[in-house]
């Protein structure tokens, strides 16, 4: 049977400073709740309790388990510092019962609209630092992978490949971010399919992702203008990728996740109303 969970960026909580509306945790936890979702992912550091008696209080009062944590931090430099946080984030996962770390290659800036150019050398020390965080997190009881994300290091095609190249680590199979990114995510997981060890499904409008690709439109910009849509409702073969992966031997979680902003005037009912059409949707597929 599938593993199927939520996370709070599809509700708006998201770890960009100004990025929205932050609902509390009660509320998203109880909404994924009702919609029959078993787990969650962590969220933006200490949106979550990181006390760990709190953490697995808060998560079983909505009969919810925890699958993992999305974490993006510096790998090219203040290697020390990221390896540091890397380890707190595995401790709070393994606190709460999670399997997976998912770390992206953050710029250092605020946000995901601007990304400086790494050089060969800032390319190596985030590969090597990729390692290191992997085998803190295995000393947690945890899985390690690279999520692909807009405004990162590890963002369009090439920058995908060359990882694959160069690392070892398996990826979070984000279908939106890598969409987005100028990566078929469907040819990707045919191409690799040992190298998929989680699922981020987002569905994304593709008009709207080439003008993020072309510089016309930013990153947060396109959140606004809705380029993510529920499940079914864009330019994703979900349908595809979900049965390649199932053949290829995945048993892992697909993580229903929809990057939104709650801005002043926004519906709060948006967020569980999407939620529940892309389950749907993913339901049929199953």
């Amino acid at each position: 049977m599938a593993k199927i969970a939520g996370a709070p960026i599809s509700w708006g909580v998201c770890e960009v400073p100004g990025w929205g509306n932050v609902l509390p945790a009660g509320t998203v936890l109880g909404e994924m709740h009702s919609l029959g979702l078993s787990a969650t992912e962590l969220g933006p550091p200490d949106y979550l309790p990181a006390d760990p008696e709190a953490l697995k209080a808060l998560l079983s009062g909505h009969d919810l388990t925890l699958v993992g944590g999305f974490l993006a931090v510096t790998l090219h430099t203040d290697v020390q510092s990221t390896l540091d946080e890397a380890d707190r984030v595995a401790a709070i996962l393994k606190a709460g019962g999670a399997e997976v770390l998912v770390l992206a290659a953050a710029t250092g800036l605020d946000g995901y609209d601007e990304r400086p150019q790494l050089t060969d050398d800032e390319w190596s020390t985030l590969v090597g630092t990729c390692a290191k965080i992997r085998e803190i997190a295995a000393g947690h009881g945890l899985k390690t992978v690279l999520h692909p994300h807009v405004g990162t290091h590890v963002e369009r095609e090439a920058e995908v490949d060359r990882f694959l190249a160069d690392s070892d680590l398996q990826l979070c199979l984000d279908t939106g971010h890598l969409l987005i990114g100028g990566t078929d995510p469907v040819e990707l997981a045919r191409r690799y399919p040992d190298r998929i060890g989680h699922v981020h499904l987002k569905d994304v409008r593709d008009e709207i992702a080439a003008k993020v690709r072309s510089g016309e439109l930013s990153y947060t910009d396109a959140v606004e203008h809705g380029i993510y849509v529920p499940l079914g409702d864009g330019d994703v073969d979900v349908e595809a990728l979900v049965k390649l992966v199932q053949e290829a031997g995945y048993a892992g979680w697909f993580v229903l996740e929809q990057d939104t902003r709650l801005k002043d005037g926004s519906s709060v009912d948006k967020p569980l109303k999407d939620t529940a059409r892309s389950l749907a949707h993913l339901s049929k597929i199953l």
